[in-house]
């Protein structure tokens, strides 16, 4: 769609509101407004008993609720990571450092972004982040979390800029943000509150990459503050792809103190590239129930990829049917230009009001080798060129030498690669989230009452230009010809067709849609007593326009040379002289009310139950439209049914948070890349959860486990999946984090554990389980200045968290396609932390 006219930018005038506001007179400087907000620091509450509070009970957590209450009196289940803990955390990604919070189920072996993320057993069958919202200071990176090839996480970047990470399960983020009904997860900025900065350099040891990283920020005058910092690195990467990885991030805030509250702008600039990891061949040998899982001769899963500096361009068609040269180095490439503001005032002793916006620019390129087909090189040369057919090396130091398919690449094997081609065109995001609130004092009881206003608009404009490749298997592969019996070329410098015909050309399409969003609510909150009650509702309202187009099959002389050669005899060109438009609208009420009863200053109980929904935007495209665009009210929102009861309780040293819970819901999924029709399906999903910190001494321990039963409870598709357990679903997964401080010595270990999935609905092939430890080690060589070593996968353990077989054969090796966490990877830095 094209951006948003002149006429129609009101994120323009908020910012300029926010600016006019800056410029009044201040009648006194203060810290901060008095009420909490996402900028601000978690404040205290009047518990007694906070220098016991481990756990931070009595803490204040703002993201996704509206009590303004300490989670000790509050009925939502929340989690806090300090920047100490972000640190001792050592993740290589965002979606790595979400291992850290219990509930949360994180496939983050896809590299720099493109990771998997559930809550509570919440499938992810259409991958990404379907029921999770990724934040940063308040408001969505993206409006949808699972927009396909442009996850969330692909454009959110944490880096010392961040002040702490809050995170809410359930409860009332189903009615205080649209399409979150699993949760928030909010990544807070440092806002120059307290004056200070650092300058760090981090150096991989045994893998090619070097990353900088500088903030500061702190008062600037009377009523003023600001905070600044960023990143920039370079290198190839924590796997093996001969290609180089590159690009920062700048951050930036401003903020104008007054009396009565503040107003704040923020600015975030982001161009980096990054590999992009998908499932590659293994060995599997046993049978289903306990694979046995090793590397291929010359191929380490763990360390390699189908990247290669073989491989540096790709001519292909664009989403106009043009021609263009391509370059897979280019991995995920995120572009982004953000200004975003806040304004936050107390009106007088009773009511306040807050206003968080903003206007981000995404774009940008994600392209990736996928493993369609690892087999033998003489069966992959037949399929192609039938009897008979020979190869010859198109790249490479062996360019133009015949291939000996019986030893190619020492292990005789072919990759028929996909190369996953997609232009990210404009996923340009608005959206603004207005408060009005007002105390309440009704008899004895205490309270507050919010009304609120969200809207937002998604852009989604890609178009997904794919090809197919033959390459051999190892580290620095080459690519690979298919001549036949006769002599004739099939292939063009190892492109082998444009498109994917071995999935039947399903994947050449264009998506040019845009998503509005309206959204008021409310929410009180009461307390009396020993008694905290609250109660929210919020009516969500979506209109999708657009169109998409899919593919034909013709002849089409791609690179203009005035030949029609074999890979150019029937190409997948986007059919947009006959796109299907996108036109529906969609609505879902949603709710949540929850109690907590404090037993005592270190006691707590509380219940809650809440419905809430996530619409299914570009999911819906293909396959779940009608001829005139319309759809469904169960296919375009997939509802969330939740309950939860649990307690909190502390004593002198530790803290604990345990919560049962229930969460049902239903999901669009397609069975796999190559079936363009998709089905809907529901699920049901028990557990509980448990997260609990102690500290004696210098020694702390922070950790949480959640075991999960979850089940498929219906599929009208295939009614024999009923009872099974959703693919890729642990039964428990868990993270400890122990840490020891002596003197100028800090030492520690990030320690993330899962037990066995299943590859697929069928339940047949079992992913074993895994355990990561990632110790660090940190030394104070002289004040402010730290010198740290960082150890990730420290075993060096294989941890597969997908496939794309669901079974093996018994008695023979298998060769199957997965995606593994990286090897072990050593770091070292050296940080300068000045005030």
């Amino acid at each position: 769609m094209n951006r948003y006219p002149r006429a129609a930018r009101p994120w323009a005038m908020a910012a300029a509101t926010a600016i006019i506001a800056m410029q009044a007179p201040a009648a006194a400087q203060v810290e901060q407004a008095p009420q909490a907000h996402e900028g601000a620091p978690p404040p205290a509450d009047a518990i007694p008993g906070k220098a016991d509070d481990v756990l931070g009970l009595n803490t204040v957590v703002v993201t996704g609720t509206s009590s303004r209450r300490a989670t000790m009196r509050s009925s939502v289940s929340v989690s806090k990571l300090s920047e100490t803990q972000i640190q001792d955390a050592g993740a290589r990604s965002s979606a790595e450092l979400l291992h850290s919070i219990p509930g949360i189920h994180v496939e983050s072996s896809g590299g720099e972004g493109n990771a998997n993320i559930s809550v509570r057993g919440l499938p992810v069958a259409g991958g990404g982040a379907k029921f999770v919202q990724l934040w940063e200071d308040g408001l969505p990176v993206l409006e949808f979390g699972d927009i396909a090839f442009g996850n969330a996480d692909i454009f959110l970047r944490a880096d010392s800029n961040i002040e702490r990470m809050e995170a809410i399960r359930g409860g009332s983020a189903s009615t205080l943000a649209s399409n979150s009904a699993g949760g928030v997860l909010n990544f807070i900025s440092k806002t120059g509150r307290e004056k200070g900065g650092s300058l760090g350099v981090t150096r991989g040891l045994n893998f090619g990459q070097t990353r900088y990283d500088f903030e500061f920020g702190g008062p600037i005058g009377g009523d003023w503050n600001a905070h600044i910092g960023g990143f920039y690195r370079g290198g190839e990467g924590v796997r093996h792809t001969g290609l180089s990885e590159r690009g920062g991030q700048i951050k930036g805030n401003l903020t104008r103190n007054f009396s009565h509250g503040y107003a704040r702008l923020y600015v975030k600039l982001l161009d980096d590239r990054a590999a992009a990891y998908m499932p590659q061949p293994l060995l599997a040998a046993g049978g289903n129930a306990d694979p046995a899982l090793s590397a291929i001769p010359g191929f380490d899963p763990k360390r390699d990829t189908p990247y290669t500096p073989h491989w540096t361009s790709a001519y292909s068609l664009d989403g106009n049917n043009r021609g263009r040269r391509y370059a897979p180095r280019d991995g995920m490439h995120a572009r982004v230009r953000q200004l975003g503001w806040e304004l936050n005032f107390d009106l007088d002793r009773n009511w306040s009001i807050l206003d968080k916006g903003k206007f981000a620019a995404n774009s940008g390129h994600f392209i990736a080798p996928f493993v369609a087909e690892s087999a033998s090189a003489a069966s992959i040369a037949a399929a192609v060129g039938g009897a008979g057919a020979t190869m010859r090396y198109a790249t490479g130091p062996l360019a133009g030498q015949a291939v000996d398919p019986g030893t190619v690449g020492g292990n005789g094997l072919l990759n028929r690669t996909h190369l996953f081609n997609t232009e990210i065109n404009n996923l340009d995001n608005f959206a603004n989230d207005l408060q009005l609130s007002r105390k309440l004092a009704l008899g004895g009881a205490q309270g507050r009452l919010l009304l609120g206003l969200y809207t937002a608009r998604q852009n989604i404009e890609t178009s997904w230009v794919w090809s197919t490749w033959l390459q051999t298997v190892g580290r620095d592969s080459a690519l690979v010809d298919v001549y036949n019996a006769a002599g004739a070329k099939l292939g063009e410098g190892g492109l082998l067709a444009y498109g994917v015909p071995y999935w039947g050309n399903c994947c050449t399409r264009y998506y040019d849609m845009r998503v509005d969003i309206g959204a008021p609510y409310l929410s009180l909150g009461m307390e009396t007593g020993p008694w905290n009650f609250d109660a929210s509702a919020r009516r969500d309202s979506g209109k999708a326009r657009g169109r998409v187009a899919g593919s034909v099959q013709a002849p089409f002389d791609v690179n203009g040379d005035g030949l029609i050669s074999a890979p150019e005899q029937s190409v997948s060109l986007v059919d947009k002289a006959h796109p299907s438009p996108v036109n529906y609208d969609y609505g879902y009420n949603s709710y949540s009310a929850g109690v907590n009863y404090s037993v005592d200053k270190d006691l707590a109980l509380f219940a809650r139950v809440s419905r809430g929904g996530r619409a299914n935007a570009d999911r819906l495209a293909f396959g779940k439209l009608g001829p005139a665009g319309q759809a469904n009210q169960r296919d375009s929102v997939s509802m969330v049914d939740q309950y939860e009861a649990g307690v909190k309780f502390r004593g002198r040293n530790y803290g604990v948070f345990v919560t049962a819970f229930l969460a049902k819901t239903n999901e669009i999924y397609s069975a796999s890349w190559e079936a363009l029709q998709q089905y809907n399906r529901t699920y049901r999903a028990p557990g509980i959860e448990i997260e609990g910190s102690y500290r004696r001494g210098g020694f702390t321990l922070d950790g949480g486990v959640t075991y999960t039963a979850a089940k498929i409870a219906s599929d009208e598709q295939n009614p024999a999946l009923v009872g099974h357990r959703p693919k890729r679903s642990a039964k428990l997964i868990y993270n400890l984090a122990p840490a020891y401080s002596a003197g100028k010595l800090r030492l520690g270990a990030s320690i993330v554990g899962t037990s066995s999935s299943y590859a697929q609905d069928s339940n047949e092939l079992v992913m074993p389980g895994y355990v990561v430890v990632h110790p660090f080690l940190q030394y104070t060589i002289a004040k402010g200045l730290v010198a740290t070593l960082g150890v990730n996968n420290l075993f060096d353990k294989i941890g597969i968290t997908e496939s794309e077989d669901g079974g093996i054969t018994e008695g023979v090796s298998n060769i199957v396609r997965q995606r593994s966490i990286p090897g072990r990877t050593l770091t070292v830095g050296l940080r300068y932390e000045f005030q």
